[in-house]
């Protein structure tokens, strides 16, 4: 099998995503969005209307399956080709944006692809075009518990303090550094505030079990994925509710999720005092890569061998 995946920028989470379907032999080609995007600064419009091309190039220079357009802004270009079939994978910021356009065009690549695919069960309820619930898997053998003492002296954190981790770019609006601040300097504890960005995504797991307590103030999220990762981490998480944040520690100790402040800072002192570890691993149970591989190439499958038009598609309710 052969699948031209498209993507505005790739994360890590699709990266993998990519590893584990060529690992069972889909040979996948990655076309992304030319030009930069990072933190709340965004494309130029130019950049977009360079993509069509690259796309209808790549057609042309290799026998492809099917087209994977992963994320909303994308869908549209996967579609415009009409020969092969097109799955779409909303990631979240799409679907649940502020933004009414990108919520109207992800809907309308969900409804037009031959197949559609969300990752948690907060998308679900909202899409209400026929899809599967695919949630993105966790790399279990890269994200797992590491003692305290060795994750700190790998990281470099010569302290004994608790810490909460706040896993972010600080100047991004979106990810609430301030609150963050507010939330630890008003916790009657000692607790130390450490953030994290611009790393390997191989060294976070090391930084995840050097702290104490994943602190998430987003105002918004499609996920995040770093909830699961601490989770697979076994690292407590103190989080508003946001994404699939609920969802994935529902059933998980020492982890707090609520948008009021006092309840937030109760699971910090909590967490900060007794500086156990969650049984979130446990919870994860399921979320692996392997999965993941295996859900998606189900999919494809599924698409292929009902040799449909890209763009066409019997509704037959939501495949949840």
């Amino acid at each position: 099998m052969n699948v031209l995946q498209l993507v505005t920028s790739p994360r890590p989470f699709f990266d993998q995503q990519v590893s584990v379907l060529e690992d069972r032999g889909v040979d996948c080609t990655v076309v992304r969005v030319p030009g930069a995007h990072s933190g709340d600064s965004s494309r130029a419009p130019t950049d977009y209307a360079k993509y069509y091309p690259q796309i209808l190039s790549e057609l042309r220079s290799e026998a492809y399956d099917l087209v994977h357009a992963n994320y909303g802004l994308v869908a549209p270009f996967a579609l415009a080709q009409p020969t092969r079939p097109v799955v779409v994978t909303l990631w979240g910021s799409d679907l649940m944006s502020d933004h009414g356009w990108l919520r109207s065009l992800s809907r309308f690549g969900a409804r037009r692809a031959n197949a559609a695919i969300v990752p948690s069960r907060t998308m679900s309820r909202t899409l209400e075009t026929e899809h599967e619930l695919i949630p993105f898997g966790v790399d279990t053998d890269l994200f797992r518990p590491i003692s305290r003492r060795d994750a700190r002296e790998r990281v470099g954190w010569e302290t004994d303090r608790p810490i909460a981790l706040f896993p972010y770019d600080r100047t991004r609006d979106v990810k609430d550094f301030p609150r963050a601040r507010r939330l630890v300097e008003r916790a009657d504890v000692d607790l130390e505030l450490r953030t994290v960005t611009g790393v390997d995504h191989e060294e976070i797991p090391y930084y995840m079990n050097a702290s104490d307590v994943l602190l998430v103030t987003s105002k918004r999220e499609s996920g995040p994925m770093v909830v699961k990762e601490a989770a697979a981490c076994n690292l407590p998480i103190v989080s508003t509710d946001v994404g699939f944040v609920r969802e994935t520690v529902a059933d998980v100790t020492d982890c707090v999720v609520s948008d009021n402040d006092e309840a937030l800072i109760e699971g910090l002192e909590y967490v900060a005092d007794a500086r156990e570890r969650s049984d979130g691993r446990e919870a994860i149970d399921g979320l692996g890569l392997d999965a993941l591989g295996e859900r998606l190439l189900d999919v494809y499958r599924d698409v292929l061998e009902r040799d449909e038009p890209a763009g066409h598609r019997t509704e037959a309710g939501h495949g949840v």
